[in-house]
């Protein structure tokens, strides 16, 4: 266990100090990638934005998790995490403890498959009148969305019977995306990887190699580009999703052997895959803001705060934060935690202007430490600019 693991897990005698805690200028998530809000406010709406970073030691929320994928912070305060391979949703209480508060049974673990990404979408009308928990997981034979109703309070939520919102998309050992969010549009977005199938990426029939946009029951929105379900395609892998708080949609992606990549998403735009990977200054497809080798990044999860990207890398190990810019290909990524808590797997705003973050050493590539896998928590500070 290396020293930065080795001061987290003692941290965690924090932890009801913590959860406590509270900032008057907390930055906030701008906007919310869990639960549709209105319009996203605008840095002009809101006064400018300034960058945060993390400041101090993390410290350990929760541990003995296995293999976690998702994070989902509720409105209501809950959290539910979701597992991989046991197909477990797990929810977080106030004592650091978990408690199952439903499973997908229809999941199928293998390789990088299982229950992956979560969503929430507030609905007085679902059964339990709380709203409706989003699942996006492989079966034997494809990936699929189900949405299942929320019910219960925050320390006794449970999951109901779920509905199919959407299947038939590729799914394999690897490359399979998972994350999806609702954005502020109110509709749903889904990553789906190329399931190890490249052809999928440039063909805008399949739903492999894409970013997926649908409404809350999986029906096309009249404004998506191709008049189907596909908003973006050339893409890999791609595994995070989160908005700006001008409303601008920002994917992360698995390269190949050369080129992780940080992607501005647009409607029908092409990203290039597998004809281009990384920044190929070609015309024709749409380059990355950002990259980095794959011994850097491997991203998954990212998410938003005070219009700052936090992205969590599997196998570099670390977490990277880069302040959005009117040209954010020429902003400059700083990388924190290097090495001291394994694989990233994702990351969201916390309470009281945190972040959170959950490793990924149980998944079968990383070095697990005694307890893993492990949330953490950090708390942000704005960055302080000129004199």
């Amino acid at each position: 266990m290396t020293f930065g693991r080795a001061a987290a897990v003692a941290s965690a005698t924090l932890l009801v100090l913590v959860l406590a805690a509270c900032s008057a200028d907390a930055p906030s998530a701008t906007p919310s990638t869990s639960t549709p809000a209105g319009p996203a406010p605008t840095a002009t709406d809101a006064g400018p934005l300034a960058p945060v970073h993390p400041l101090g030691e993390p410290v350990v929320i929760a541990s003995e998790l296995e293999a976690p994928w998702s994070i989902l912070r509720l409105p209501d305060g809950a959290t539910l995490i979701s597992e991989r391979d046991t197909t477990r949703v797990r929810e977080l209480l106030t004592d650091g403890s978990l408690r199952e508060a439903g499973k997908v049974s229809a999941a199928q673990p293998n390789g990088e498959g299982g229950l992956l990404g979560l969503a929430f979408l507030a609905d007085e009308a679902a059964p339990g009148g709380d709203g409706w928990v989003y699942a996006y997981f492989s079966t034997a034979n494809d990936n699929r969305i189900e949405r299942m109703p929320l019910a219960g309070s925050p320390g006794s939520h449970t999951l109901g019977a779920p509905t199919v919102i959407l299947s038939g998309i590729p799914r394999a050992g690897n490359h399979n995306g998972g994350r999806i969010a609702f954005g502020p549009d109110g509709l749903l977005y889904a990553t789906a990887g190329d399931a190890g199938d490249t052809v999928n990426a440039q063909n805008l029939d399949a739903l492999g190699g894409k970013i997926l946009r649908m409404t809350a029951t999986g029906q096309v929105p009249d404004d998506n580009p191709f008049g189907t379900l596909v908003y973006s395609f050339g893409h890999r892998n791609p595994q995070g999703l989160a908005w700006d708080s001008h409303g601008q949609l920002w994917a992360s992606e698995f390269g190949q052997n050369t080129w992780d990549e940080l992607n501005r998403i647009v409607p029908g735009g092409n990203y290039g895959w597998p004809l281009v990977e990384g920044q190929a200054g070609n015309s024709a497809y749409i380059d990355p803001e950002q990259q980095w080798s794959t011994d850097q990044a491997s991203p998954s999860g990212i998410t938003i705060v005070n219009d700052t990207i936090f992205m969590a890398s599997l196998r570099g190990e670390r977490l990277w934060s880069i302040p959005i810019t009117t040209d954010s290909s020429t902003a400059t990524p700083t990388e924190w935690f290097a090495h001291s808590f394994g694989r990233l797997r994702d990351v969201v705003p916390g309470p009281a202007g945190t972040l959170w973050f959950v490793s990924n050493n149980t998944d079968g590539r990383g070095s697990p430490a005694a307890g893993d896998d492990r949330l953490y928590q950090v708390e942000l500070r704005q960055v302080q600019v000129g004199p």
